[in-house]
C-alpha cells in the first residue's frame, strides 16, 4: 500500500493519475452542452448505494471510471451559461492549477512551522485585501472556509469588544435580508433568540437607516447593549448593497461595532467601473470577503478582515505542543493565533496564482462584465409583460416572476412559477433559483458567469414561461 504515498518514490505515478484525471476533467468541460443531466435522487443514489467500499478496484483508471458513472456525468456544472442559481461562479484557471500544488504539498496554516512561505503568502494578501478595503495601517485578518465563519467570528470579536457582563444584554441588528449566518452567528454565541434585531429595507432591499437609527435608540433607552451593526454589501437574495456610509455614522454615535457582510460585493474591490457602489466600507471594524464568490476562485476560499489587529486576540489561544506564548515575543508568525479554525488548508495560494497571472484589473473586470450583464437583463425582464422584476440590480442578481395573462390568483401563481423552476431543473435545461418576497414565490437568476449573454437569459426566460404555461393549462384542464 506504500506505493499510493505521494513521496520522491511515486512521483511519476502521481504525474501519470493526475494527469488522466484532469484529461478526463478537461473532456468533460469541453463537451457539457447543459449545466445538468436532470437526474433525480432516486435515480442516481442506487448507484451510490450499491458501491461496497471495503472492496477497493486497486486501480486509479478503473476508479475514474467509476466516478464518471456516479459523479462527472451528472455533477452540476457551474461554468455552463445557463447556469443561473447561487452563488457559484465558473473558476479561473490559475487557481485551479494553485489547487492543485496546494493539495499535493499539502501546507497546514495554523503554524509557521507547517507552511514557511505559506504563511507570509496568506499575510500578504490580507494585507492587500485590507489595503483595497481601506481599513487602515492597523488592520489585519485571517482567511476562513467561507462567509458563515467569518461572519461568525467578526460577531465573536463584536461580542467580546461590547464588553457586557449579561449576554442577555446584547444586541445585534441587520436587515431583513441579511444573510442566514448572522441569526446562526446570534445562537453559536450564547445570545438570546432576539439577539438580532430585524431592520426593515426599502423598496431597493436597502436597510432603512431611519428605522435602524431608531432600533438604536430604543437599546439605549431599554439599557440594553447595540453589540453590532451587520451592513450587507450583496445580499444573497437581492444582490442589494446596505448604505454604508450612513451606518457608518449611526454605529459611531452608539458606539457600536460595524461589521460590513461584503461575502459577495467584495468583487467590487477589485471592480474598474462599480467600485464607489461600496463606498463606507473603509469604516467598518470588520469585513466579511468571500473570494469564491466574485474573485472566481474555487471554493473554499474566504476571509474576515478586521481594522484593529488587536481585536483578534479574542480568537487566541495557546498551547505548548503547538503556538507557545514565547512564540509570540520570538516574533514567529503562527496563523492559528488569529483563526477559529487549526488545522487550516493553504486555499490562499489560489487567490495568489490568479493575482500574479491575471491581475486585479483582470478579476476586476470580469466582475464588471456578469453586473452589467444583469443591467442588461433587467431591462430585458422589465418589457417582458410576462414577468415582474423586483428591484433594479446593484450586483449581478435579479428576482423576478412569471405573471400569467389569464390567471389572478396569487397562489395559483405561486404553484406555476415553483413547477417551473422545477421542471427547468428536472430537463437540465437551465438552473435557477428561488426565494420568497412579500410571502409570495419568485425565481432569481445570480450572474456570475461572464460567458453569460444576454441571449442565454432571454431563452431561459421563455423556458421558464413554457414550463409555466404548461402547468397552468395543465391545471385548469383538471379543474374542469
Amino acid at each position: 500500500m506504500r506505493s499510493h504515498l505521494l513521496n520522491d518514490t511515486t512521483a511519476e505515478q502521481y504525474r501519470r493519475s493526475v494527469t488522466d484525471g484532469v484529461e478526463r476533467v478537461a473532456a468533460k468541460l469541453a463537451t457539457t452542452d447543459r449545466p445538468f443531466t436532470g437526474i433525480t435522487v432516486d435515480a442516481l443514489a442506487p448507484r451510490i448505494d450499491g458501491i461496497d467500499l471495503d472492496q477497493p478496484l486497486h486501480d486509479t483508471t478503473a476508479v475514474l471510471d467509476e466516478l464518471e458513472d456516479v459523479y462527472l456525468r451528472d455533477a452540476i456544472y457551474f461554468h455552463h451559461p445557463r447556469y443561473l442559481a447561487h452563488l457559484n461562479c465558473p473558476v479561473v484557471i490559475p487557481a485551479v492549477l494553485g489547487e492543485a500544488v496546494l493539495s499535493a504539498v499539502n501546507s497546514s496554516l495554523d503554524t509557521w512551522d507547517q507552511s514557511a512561505g505559506g504563511t507570509l503568502i496568506e499575510r500578504k494578501l490580507i494585507d492587500w485585501t485590507t489595503d483595497r478595503i481601506g481599513l487602515g495601517p492597523a488592520a489585519d485578518g485571517v482567511f476562513t472556509s467561507g462567509g458563515t465563519q467569518s461572519n461568525l467570528q467578526a460577531l465573536l470579536l463584536a461580542r467580546e469588544e461590547a464588553k457586557s457582563n449579561d449576554l442577555a444584554d446584547l444586541r445585534i441588528f441587520a436587515s431583513e435580508v441579511s444573510h442566514f449566518s448572522v441569526k446562526k452567528s446570534a445562537k453559536l454565541l450564547g445570545l438570546g433568540q432576539d439577539a438580532v434585531v430585524s431592520i426593515p429595507v426599502d423598496h431597493d432591499k436597502r436597510m432603512q437607516t431611519v428605522a435602524l437609527a431608531r432600533e438604536l435608540e430604543r437599546c439605549a433607552q431599554d439599557g440594553l447593549v447595540p453589540m453590532a451593526v451587520v451592513a450587507t454589501a450583496g445580499t444573497t437574495d437581492f444582490g442589494s448593497i446596505d448604505p454604508l456610509p450612513e451606518i457608518a455614522e449611526l454605529c459611531e454615535q452608539f458606539g457600536t461595532w460595524m461589521h460590513v457582510d461584503a461575502a459577495y460585493g467584495c468583487g467590487l474591490l477589485a471592480s474598474l467601473k462599480h467600485r464607489d457602489r461600496i463606498s463606507g466600507i473603509e469604516r467598518a471594524d470588520s469585513v466579511t470577503v468571500d473570494y469564491h464568490k466574485s474573485f472566481f476562485q474555487p471554493v473554499s476560499s474566504s476571509a474576515v478582515l478586521v481594522r484593529d489587529a488587536a481585536t483578534l486576540r479574542h480568537a487566541t489561544y495557546h498551547a505548548e505542543y503547538l503556538n507557545p506564548r514565547r512564540m509570540v515575543e520570538e516574533r514567529i508568525p503562527n496563523q492559528v493565533d488569529k483563526s477559529l479554525q487549526t488545522t487550516r488548508r493553504f486555499d490562499a495560494l489560489k487567490l495568489w496564482m490568479t493575482l500574479r497571472t491575471m491581475g486585479a484589473d483582470g478579476i476586476g473586470q470580469l466582475f464588471d462584465e456578469v453586473c452589467d450583464l444583469a443591467r442588461e437583463g433587467w431591462k430585458l425582464i422589465a418589457a417582458d409583460p410576462r414577468f415582474d422584476v423586483v428591484v433594479e440590480p446593484s450586483l449581478s442578481t435579479l428576482v423576478f416572476r412569471y405573471i400569467p395573462s389569464a390567471v389572478t390568483d396569487p397562489a395559483e401563481i405561486d404553484r406555476a412559477n415553483l413547477y417551473a423552476r422545477k421542471a427547468l431543473f428536472a430537463s437540465g435545461d437551465a438552473i435557477v433559483a428561488g426565494t420568497k418576497v412579500g410571502g409570495r414565490h419568485y425565481l432569481k437568476f445570480t450572474l456570475l458567469n461572464p460567458e453569460t449573454q444576454a441571449s442565454d437569459i432571454a431563452a431561459v426566460l421563455d423556458l421558464i414561461a413554457g414550463h409555466a404555461e404548461q402547468y397552468l393549462g395543465e391545471s385548469l384542464d383538471r379543474a374542469s
